[in-house]
């Protein structure tokens, strides 16, 4: 058995973890695993497609990143290649075939498990295994990678505490989550942050700012302002300072200075706004990230054993599942509002800006 990986879209703290799973794993089963550089974009350069062995992945769980590098800017289907987006999933094809592979473990998000629905659609034996920092893949409990950049959120926002309270300020902090608010909410909630906003709950600026009064007539100086980067006012769209490059989606921010303005408007407060941003996906995985990051490879292993084609691993406590793929693009983990970490958010005297 010859089995391709990749890792594609965003990095997460975990994916090394994965990779040495995956190739532990074959190993034990006689089987031979090959990376496949920077998405699919490794089938076309020399060297970017190449042999996976123990020796290379040994000491790599508890590094950031991947070896393997990836891109998001690696869709076969919409390929950006002289000015313009091509197909040239079927040269993906001919490609894996040529190298005798017999299947193909794609790590990534919702973006990459569509692309790799549509190379299951042309025949390619699939596995995939979900990845995000934002939690935010339908079908599993979480995904790796998760839990680390709450850790990095949780003590970047115990360290602005200490100066918000001295300089009497209002810190907006942004952090990632385009859609979904897993991260502003955690990472919020386990900092004692005053103020969360996500984009499950449209927020009214004024109920933000009422927050910040009665903290001052308290006697409380100053608060802390936790948004997501997806985060929206009542009636307003999304928020984006970038250009959006051909081939990419769209990138949002700055939703977070505009919060802080509004708030020194309306209030008189002095304000910060910062952006935790790409911070969140760096640095080792937690124990816990590092541990998930394993059974996932693990399980992505066994898949490809009981010939599972065509499955997401999922994380169902205790165990890891296979689910159909379509489980997890069909559509996004949002936060729900009647979970049990909304309701303690609302107990803890926390605004959520409705």
């Amino acid at each position: 058995m010859r089995i391709a990986v990749n890792t594609g879209g965003g990095d997460a703290p975990g994916l090394n973890a994965v990779l040495r799973a995956v190739v532990n794993a074959a190993t034990v089963r006689g089987w031979d695993v090959y990376g496949v550089r920077e998405g699919y974009n490794g089938f076309f350069r020399p060297g970017g497609v190449h042999p996976l062995t123990r020796d290379m992945v040994r000491g790599i769980t508890p590094l950031g990143g991947t070896i393997l590098g990836t891109v998001n800017r690696g869709n076969p289907f919409e390929f950006p290649r002289d000015g313009e987006l091509v197909d040239i999933s079927d040269e993906v094809v001919r490609k894996f075939y040529e190298h005798g592979f017999d299947a193909f473990i794609a790590v990534g998000g919702d973006g990459s498990f569509r692309i790799a629905k549509r190379f299951m659609d042309k025949g390619i034996p699939m596995v995939c295994v979900p990845k995000t920092i934002d939690n935010d893949v339908n079908g599993t409990h979480v995904t790796f990678g998760f839990d680390t950049a709450v850790a990095t959120a949780t003590d970047a926002l115990d360290k602005l505490h200490s100066t918000a309270e001295s300089h009497r300020r209002v810190m907006c902090v942004e952090v990632m989550g385009r859609y979904c608010g897993w991260i502003a909410l955690h990472a919020g909630i386990a900092a004692t942050a005053d103020i969360i906003l996500i984009p499950e709950i449209p927020f009214d600026i004024e109920s933000v700012c009422a927050k910040v009064r009665r903290r001052e007539a308290a006697g409380r100086q100053f608060a802390i302002c936790v948004v997501a980067e997806g985060a929206t006012p009542v009636g307003g769209g999304l928020t984006s300072t970038h250009e959006t490059e051909l081939g990419r989606e769209i990138r949002l921010g700055g939703i977070a200075e505009r919060v802080a303005l509004e708030i020194a408007e309306r209030t008189g407060k002095e304000t910060r706004s910062l952006s935790l941003g790409h911070l969140l996906r760096g640095g080792h995985p937690t124990a816990y990230d590092r541990l998930l990051s394993l059974r996932y490879g693990a399980a992505a292993v066994r898949a490809v054993e009981q010939r599972k084609f065509g499955c997401m691993v999922s994380y169902q406590p205790p165990d890891m599942v296979f689910v159909p793929v379509e489980t997890g693009i069909s559509e996004t983990k949002r936060v729900p509002l009647d979970c049990d970490t909304i309701r303690c958010a609302r107990e803890m005297g926390i605004c959520l800006g409705d």
